[in-house]
């Protein structure tokens, strides 16, 4: 569709296609598959498996004489269909089974394949103690999504197939077996136990799941359903700490989408070494143990509550209604990341949903503006994993939020229910949810998608605002930024969006109210008129702020610091804090200030806290060193990290005492440890030694080992600031090596490339060297962490690396980020020196010009 050339021709943004993208897909179908039976025997300490497979195939059509299954890297020893045996071809990717029959329509065909598998190098992991890591767990684990399940068993591998399945499985004992559906048998056999499962509800090869481990199992239930969470044994408190809520979870989805969960039991298990956070097969989801939180981590820790409600969420919008293909996955991970908004909404309240929702919407615009911008909707890509990105999962977000707003919150959960029963064990397209909104509402939000789903980007919104004192009209003049997407300026950039703007009034001090209208934002530029009783205390744009966008406020400081004060939503109130932020100035300054002290929601003191530092007066430090007594632990945190960036002696010193002192938030200390780092490096006049600071950092190393190890992590981003030592070099070097714990062994790893730019030739060399022994571990999170290293170094070396490791790995992400590594590490080398010194030359010039803007800003305020 032209909607593609939005994208790949608009000069200012990064394209999404890579070299040999190509459009993808899926398969003709042979028949439908009707019922897969997995018969698994397990050797755990070899990394293998035998395997039968049984395929139920109900023909589509007369005079098929071959079918073909996806099928990698497995040994394939015979195939029988009816019980006959069969002649194959197998290429090591594709299983070609000429049939001895031609099919004949709704005559079913018995597949039954026997194969093997050796070291699998995806679909399914062996997880086993080792000299570096001895404490390390027994477990094996699969993951199927994208289209891995190939690794390990044979299959027609693409969504658009639905089937019931069942998994028998010999483990030995103690460990147990956890799969999709019911538990149907168990049996003894010596040493070994055999467990049967079957799931009798359809669903996609990607969403069939093995689970083995010594687990400790904790049972609860809602509404008759049992609901089970599997974790190492001892950790049973943290796992009812960190998934306890599951219950009141599927209560609340079950309400919202209109139709009770679908299947017999919801059990979690918790897997070491998982390569995502969750992975939602059908009624058995697969977390990281990671998000296991103990007591003080989830003092400021909602992450893991985010991630059982998005993985539970997949169990209506993913599982129960399934995406016909790829292209279409914003469908299912929109809706289970919009419903960590609706939770956080339904369990916190609307302003911690709408700053959640800002956090997304951040999230994505990043991904648009750093790395590339493309249609949420789109078949062409290399691989279909290149598509799991934050256009699907944030932005997806933000677009069932603008239909909600849309629609309004009646309407919004009529067409959603509508959609979910519609097509429950089906699958679906985006076109289908279009189809169910409108059937259940009446409304065509085609406008919509065409917009923000079926081509990239957004609104960039510059908003200015004047007063007419003597016609009481207040001028409202909105322009659209974003550039146009064609040399000729071209309008199909534009965006045709109907967008309220509220007049605030406030009297007493009590909250404001607004008097809102509703205007059509569609031109480049566009100037309204509001005739007005009274002037306004300030203006609010996109009032609600449910749009995606960026906004940029070109208002009075007046009418900026009034609605800091009084606009009733948090995000109107941040934007009113950016917006005085470029202002600058002393009077600026002295409301931040104040909000940072008096707002009554901690998502805005946080925010406020970071537009402090960006006003270059030295009354900044004194503004922004009140809040470490906040009682929120996300409020102190911020404060660290904006005194960081104004990086003077006394920020160092305000720092440094919450790093001696500790704080009852892991996050506040590993701020403090990124902090110390960071004005460490800093060019200031007065400054601390470098050795005292790397003592500091060795002593947090050394002493603060403990949850995810997210403080000596903090650490370790702190020693990676002093680019210029080589002793925070070896520091880092150490921390790298095997048999660290994972977490920090990973954040070293990355250190690494943020160290090098300082380094010496030599010390450039043996970081190089080191990655690229680390490039050869095949584990997927050990290869982003050494891509991410590379992708900042400023060596040509580099780059050959990341071509190496590019080609060899297994996993199409780390392809991908080895792709764009190499691009940032050619940008790098273009960085002229003399720049650098021309850079360093202008922030001298800054410093001495805040001083004196300080000085004068100082008289300026005694003269008053």
């Amino acid at each position: 569709m032209s909607y593609y050339f939005f994208d790949t021709e608009n000069h200012r943004y990064k394209s999404f296609e890579l070299p040999g993208a190509k459009p993808h897909y899926n398969p003709d179908r042979s028949g439908q598959v009707e019922h897969i039976f997995l018969d698994l025997d397990l050797d755990i300490p070899n990394q293998s498996l035998q395997g039968k497979c049984r395929i139920t195939l109900l023909p589509i059509r007369n005079g098929i004489d071959r079918l073909i299954l996806d099928a990698v890297n497995l040994n394939i020893e015979s195939v029988f269909v009816d019980e006959v045996q069969q002649k194959f071809d197998y290429d090591g990717e594709k299983l070609s089974i000429k049939l001895h029959s031609p099919t004949v329509t709704h005559q079913r065909l018995a597949i039954a394949i026997a194969y093997s598998v050796q070291q699998p190098q995806r679909g399914i992991y062996f997880i086993q103690p080792n000299k570096h890591y001895p404490h390390k767990p027994t477990q094996v684990w699969t993951q199927g999504e994208d289209e891995d399940s190939r690794f390990w068993f044979p299959c027609f591998d693409y969504p658009g197939q639905l089937s019931t399945s069942e998994i028998r499985v010999r483990v030995p004992k103690p460990l147990i077996a956890i799969s999709n559906g019911e538990l149907i048998a168990t049996e003894v056999d010596g040493d070994y136990k055999i467990y049967h499962w079957s799931q009798q509800q359809i669903h996609p090869t990607y969403l069939m799941t093995l689970a083995v481990g010594d687990f400790a199992e904790i049972r609860d239930e809602w509404n008759g359903i049992p609901v089970t969470y599997y974790v190492e044994k001892g950790r049973e408190a943290d796992a009812k700490r960190s998934m306890g809520k599951t219950p009141r979870m599927m209560e609340f989805l079950s309400e919202k989408y209109g139709y009770v969960y679908a299947y017999p039991k919801y059990a979690q298990v918790c897997v070491d070494d998982f390569i995502f956070g969750g992975m939602e097969n059908t009624s058995t989801t697969l977390l990281t143990d990671r998000c296991l939180l103990d007591a003080r981590a989830a003092l400021d820790n909602r992450n893991t509550e985010s991630l059982v409600v998005h993985e539970l969420a997949h169990q209506w919008f993913g599982d129960l209604v399934v995406i016909k293909h790829w292209s279409h996955a914003w469908v299912k991970e929109g809706m289970a990341s919009y419903s960590e908004v609706m939770w956080t909404e339904h369990e916190y309240g609307a302003d911690e949903a709408a700053y959640y929702r800002l956090g997304e919407a951040r999230s994505y615009l990043a991904e648009d503006s750093g790395r590339y911008r493309r249609p949420m909707v789109t078949h062409v890509y290399r691989e279909a994993i290149e598509l799991y990105d934050r256009h699907i999962y944030e932005k997806g977000s933000c677009v069932y939020h603008m239909i909600r707003t849309e629609l309004g919150d009646e309407m919004f959960w009529q067409a959603m229910q509508t959609f979910v029963q519609d097509n429950a064990h089906k699958t679906v397209e985006t076109i289908d949810l279009l189809r169910a909104i409108e059937k259940a509402t009446g409304r065509n939000l085609l406008f919509l998608f065409d917009q923000y789903v079926y081509r990239g980007g957004h609104p960039d919104f510059k908003v200015a605002y004047s007063w007419d004192g003597d016609a009481n009209l207040a001028k409202v003049t909105v322009t659209q930024t974003q550039a146009s997407s064609d040399k000729n300026g071209s309008s199909s950039d534009l965006f045709d969006l109907r967008i309220p703007i509220g007049f605030g009034y406030a009297k007493n001090g009590a909250t404001a109210e607004l008097k809102i209208f509703k205007v059509r934002v569609h031109e480049r530029e566009q100037a309204f008129y509001f005739p007005l009783e009274e002037k306004p205390l300030f203006v609010s744009f996109d009032v609600g702020n449910n749009f995606l966008k960026t906004v940029a406020l070109e208002y009075p400081v007046p009418e900026l610091k009034a609605q800091l004060e009084f606009d009733p939503n948090p995000i109107s109130r941040i934007y009113a804090a950016e917006a005085l932020a470029k202002k600058g100035g002393l009077e600026v300054l002295k409301a931040l200030e104040t909000a940072l002290q008096k707002d009554p929601f901690w998502g805005v003191r946080a925010e406020v806290a970071a537009q402090i530092a960006e006003i270059k007066l030295d009354q900044t430090f004194d503004a922004l060193v009140l809040g470490l007594k906040d009682d929120n632990p996300n409020v102190r945190r911020a404060v660290i990290e904006a005194l960081a960036k104004i990086k003077t002696y006394a920020s160092y010193k305000a720092i440094k005492e919450v790093v001696e002192n500790g704080d009852a938030s892991y996050y506040v200390e590993a701020a403090a440890a990124r902090a110390v780092g960071t004005i460490a490096a800093a060019s200031l006049e007065e400054k601390p030694k470098e050795e005292k600071v790397l003592k500091l950092l060795k002593t947090v190393l050394e002493a603060k080992a403990g949850w995810n190890e997210v403080v000596r992590s903090g650490a370790i981003a702190g020693l990676a600031k002093l680019k210029t030592s080589e002793a925070a070099l070896n520091l880092i070097l150490e921390y790298t090596k095997i048999g660290v714990p994972q977490p920090l062994r990973l954040t070293a790893i990355r250190a690494l490339g943020t160290v090098s730019v300082g380094q010496t030739p030599a010390n450039i060399e043996r970081i190089l060297d080191h990655l690229a022994e680390l490039a050869k571990e095949r584990f997927f999170l050990t290869q982003v962490a050494v891509v991410t290293a590379l992708g900042n170094m400023e060596t040509p070396k580099a780059i050959s690396i990341l071509q190496s490791l590019g080609d060899q790995t297994a996993d199409g992400r780390v392809r991908r980020y080895a792709a764009e590594e190499i691009a940032k590490v050619q940008k790098n080398i273009g960085t002229d020196s003399a720049v650098k010194q021309l850079r360093e030359e202008l922030d001298q010039l800054k410093q001495q010009n805040q001083e004196l803007r300080s000085r004068l800003e100082n008289l300026e305020a005694k003269a008053k």
